[in-house]
């Protein structure tokens, strides 16, 4: 194993991970906060050809990348969209249209966390999962900084206290918590 890694550990890897949200083919799935796209790939082959994938993101930018992405690597169930995941409706995301939401390494950085979680709840339909990845620690400066790190116990709450249902912790690497939630 190579040293580097070894020091550093196991990162967040989407193809291990997402073996736990048992999302399946035609599901509806978005990723709140996607970044560059990390997840989307996996989340495309998941869902397969009639699924959808959608990648929101607040950075015209990292939806512009996230689109040339998905048109280089031909996943048409892919809709990169731009939108604000802190506010109720601030997506394109129809009420109650989702079988599943990702927020991965996004909530240590929105303000209105609380807010993130009611615009998530209000896209997904009754019986929908949402999982939630977010660093544990900040690492060698990766990551928040250490007063920017949010706890799994803070993260449980926001979510708990939005009417989530906690159903399961998981591995999401060694300086990350994961877990999963169902929406009544």
């Amino acid at each position: 194993m190579n040293q580097a890694i070894r020091k550093q550990g196991r990162f967040v890897q989407p193809e291990i991970v997402s073996s736990h949200f048992h999302i399946r083919e035609g599901d509806q799935v978005a990723d709140f906060g996607a970044g560059s796209g990390f997840f989307v790939p996996t989340l495309s082959r998941l869902v397969g050809e009639e699924g959808v994938v959608y990648a929101v993101e607040v950075q015209k930018n990292l939806v512009e990348k996230i689109a040339e992405t998905m048109r280089h690597h031909n996943l048409v169930n892919v809709q990169p969209l731009w939108g604000d995941i802190e506010e109720v409706g601030g997506t394109e995301i129809a009420d109650a249209s989702l079988d599943c939401a990702i927020v991965v390494n996004t909530l240590f950085q929105v303000e209105d966390k609380a807010g993130t979680i009611a615009e998530v709840s209000r896209t997904l339909r009754s019986g929908g999962k949402l999982f939630v990845i977010d660093w544990s620690e900040s690492f060698e400066g990766l990551g928040p900084q250490p007063g920017d790190v949010l706890t799994g116990e803070t993260a449980k709450a926001i979510v708990e206290t939005a009417g989530f249902v906690y159903e399961q912790s998981f591995d999401a690497g060694d300086h990350h918590y994961g877990f999963g939630y169902r929406k009544p």
